[in-house]
C-alpha cells in the first residue's frame, strides 16, 4: 500500500472556479483522485494542469515548493506556486518521520545550489555524512545536468519514500531515460511510491502503473497506448518523411 492513496479537492472552499488555477479544466473537474501504490503518471498537453496539480500535492505534503528532499534544505528563490495546495486534502503517515523527494526540472539548479551551500556550513562539516554524500559523493554542480539527475535517482531516492517528479526526462537522453526506468523499478521493488508528470513515451511505458490524462474534459485514466504522447511519437516515427511533408507544407 502506498504512502499516499488519494487526493481530494475541498470544492466547497474554492473561492472561484473562474480564477486560476481552479479555472483549469483538470482542476475544475477534480473531486477525488486515487493514486497507485507504486507509480502514477500525469500526462497532458502544456498548460493542461498536470504540473500544477503535482506541485499542489507536493506543497500540501510538506515539500519545499521549489523541490528537494523533505527536511533536508529550505530555500526560497521566488515564490511562484499557486494556492491550490491549501485546498488539497492529503492523508499521510507521520509527516515528521516521512521521507520523500520532490523534483522540479526547472528548479533543480536551485536545489543543487542549496545543497552545496548547506554543506559549507560549520555544523554540517562536523557531521560524518554530508548532503553531497547522499547524492553519490560528487557535487551536483560538477556534473552535467543529466549526470546530476541520474545521481539523484540512483543515490538520493530509496525504498519507503514518497517521490514526486515533474518531467524527470528533461535532462535525459533516450538511452538515459531507459536507465531511469531501471532505477525506478529498483526503487518501486524497495517500496517507494512515485507520482510523475511526464511527456516521455519511454518513461510512460513503465508497466502496471496508472496513467491519468489531463485535458479539456478534466482528468481521465487511460492506458499507455491511448495517450496522445504515445500516438504522436508512434505516427511520426513510423513515417517521418510523410509527417514532415505535412508539417512543413507551405500550403498548410
Amino acid at each position: 500500500m502506498g504512502l499516499l492513496t488519494e487526493v481530494r479537492l475541498a470544492r466547497d472552499r474554492v473561492p472561484s472556479f473562474e480564477r486560476y488555477p481552479f479555472s483549469l479544466p483538470s482542476v475544475r473537474a477534480l473531486k477525488r483522485l486515487e493514486l497507485h501504490p507504486a507509480v502514477t503518471f500525469f500526462v497532458g498537453e502544456n498548460g493542461s494542469g498536470k504540473s500544477t496539480l503535482l506541485e499542489g500535492i507536493a506543497v500540501a505534503c510538506g515539500f519545499n515548493p521549489e523541490g528537494g528532499a523533505l527536511h533536508e534544505v529550505e530555500f526560497d528563490t521566488r515564490p511562484s506556486h499557486s494556492e491550490l495546495h491549501r485546498l488539497l486534502q492529503v492523508r499521510l503517515p507521520d509527516r515528521l518521520a516521512m521521507r520523500g523527494y520532490f523534483l522540479r526540472a526547472e528548479s533543480f539548479y536551485n536545489v543543487a545550489s542549496a545543497v552545496e551551500r548547506q554543506d559549507q556550513e560549520e555544523w554540517m562539516k562536523a557531521l560524518p555524512r554530508r548532503n553531497r554524500d547522499r547524492y553519490g559523493g560528487r557535487a551536483l554542480h560538477e556534473q552535467s545536468h543529466g549526470e546530476a539527475f541520474l545521481a539523484l535517482f540512483e543515490h538520493r531516492l530509496h525504498g519507503g519514500m514518497l517521490v514526486l517528479l515533474d518531467e524527470p526526462e528533461a535532462a535525459l537522453s533516450p538511452l538515459r531515460q531507459m536507465t531511469f526506468l531501471s532505477l525506478l523499478h529498483q526503487h518501486v521493488k524497495a517500496g517507494a511510491q512515485f507520482i510523475i508528470a511526464s511527456h516521455s513515451p519511454i518513461v510512460l511505458a513503465y508497466p502496471n502503473a496508472w496513467t491519468y490524462q489531463f485535458g479539456e474534459n478534466g482528468i481521465e485514466r487511460v492506458e499507455y497506448e491511448e495517450t496522445e504522447h504515445f500516438r504522436v511519437y508512434r505516427d511520426f516515427l513510423q513515417a517521418p518523411a510523410r509527417s514532415l511533408r505535412i508539417l512543413l507544407s507551405e500550403d498548410e
